[in-house]
């Protein structure tokens, strides 16, 4: 137990999940993944938004593939890029044997949907020669119709039926490389159906809130649901779905899990709303920070408070801060200990400065 116990978070330990390079559940780190919007058949834009993807701090990212052409240029793509790659495929179980064969390192079925067994152990058996996992993807968008039929609509009890009876499919051919997700658009469904799925079985959980919506209310919904989900230990990778550029889910997904110290990747900032009280203008400072540090991988703690009446407090648990002073004088702490008064027009380079200082101390 730790010296903070009401911070204490008892993930559960599940079954491990390779991909690529990416370990998925047990004692591993909570990965971040994104999906790319370019056409997979242009090979020059998905791996320049893969790139992008990983750069912006993700640990895998998935493509869909509709048709050969996206299949095929899977090779070209996955021997550009060095980050797994996961295939999205929906129905024809013709593309999931063409996208193990062709470099994917995980696909992304429901096996309901693919046919009948026969075409079933194919693409197991692809997998399988390929070192390819399987994330069965169950949404509440696409339920069987039978099961739709049972519970009248969807409901968590709905989607971990779907689940398990994939499940069951896979086992069946003796394929245990795998992960699951029960995503809905609905908050309360989501949640409800993870934690009724991870009561039931302990393969690795992919996290998300689908068709979430734009930036700021697709943000909100998948911080609630995922925050939700993750205090309970529930959560092995997590998607944030938004209708926006992948990078921001990246970044959205990133700083969820640094929230709640899952993840220690990058510069977390501790910011006041600001008020007649600042000493300087909180908010473009912090603004133009995150900017100038966005670079930055190595995890360090700023705190960005306008005036004295939280800014001590603050700054005494972080790496570097700034608490806001009179006439144009701010006070820097390092390491929670003042170290002298900084002038707000030199504030941005300063706090620059000693982030990048630290950051060489670390690595040093």
């Amino acid at each position: 137990m730790s010296i903070r116990p009401f911070r204490d978070i008892k993930r559960k330990k599940t079954k491990i999940c390779t991909v690529g390079n990416i370990k998925i559940g047990g004692d591993n780190p909570i990965s971040v993944q994104s999906m790319t919007n370019t056409l997979t058949k242009d090979v020059n834009a998905t791996v320049k938004q893969i790139n992008q993807i990983k750069d912006a701090g993700a640990d895998l990212v998935r493509v869909s593939c509709p048709d050969e052409e996206s299949t095929k240029a899977l090779i070209k793509i996955t021997s550009s890029v060095d980050i797994p790659v996961v295939a999205d495929i929906h129905f024809h179980y013709k593309r999931a044997i063409e996208a193990a064969k062709n470099g994917a390192s995980c696909l992304r079925i429901n096996p309901g949907n693919i046919g009948d067994k026969h075409k079933i152990k194919e693409v197991v058996k692809a997998a399988k020669d390929n070192n390819c996992a399987i994330r069965i993807g169950v949404n509440a968008g696409s339920l069987e119709n039978d099961i739709l039929e049972k519970f009248k609509e969807p409901c968590p009890e709905a989607l971990v039926e779907s689940a398990l009876r994939n499940i069951d499919i896979l086992e069946n051919e003796d394929f245990l490389n795998l992960k699951v997700s029960v995503k809905s658009s609905d908050v309360f469904l989501s949640i409800g159906a993870y934690r009724l799925l991870s009561k039931k079985i302990d393969y690795p959980l992919h996290l998300g809130i689908t068709e979430a919506g734009s930036f700021l209310p697709g943000t909100i919904k998948s911080s609630i649901g995922f925050g939700s989900l993750l205090m309970d230990g529930i959560g092995d990778t997590i998607r944030v779905s938004l209708t926006d550029d992948p990078v921001q889910e990246i970044k959205v997904g990133n700083e969820i899990l640094k929230s709640l110290s899952l993840k220690h990747r990058g510069v977390k900032i501790i910011s006041c709303p600001s008020c007649a009280r600042q000493g300087f203008e909180v908010i473009n400072t912090v603004r133009t920070l995150e900017k100038r540090l966005e670079h930055i991988k190595e995890p360090i703690t700023l705190s960005i408070i306008g005036c004295v009446v939280n800014g001590p407090g603050e700054a005494a648990y972080t790496n570097i801060g700034i608490t806001g002073g009179g006439k144009g004088s701010n006070m820097l702490y390092l390491s929670g200990i003042q170290s002298g008064k900084v002038l707000t027009e030199d504030i941005i380079n300063r706090v620059v400065q000693e982030v990048e200082k630290k950051v060489s101390q670390k690595n040093n």
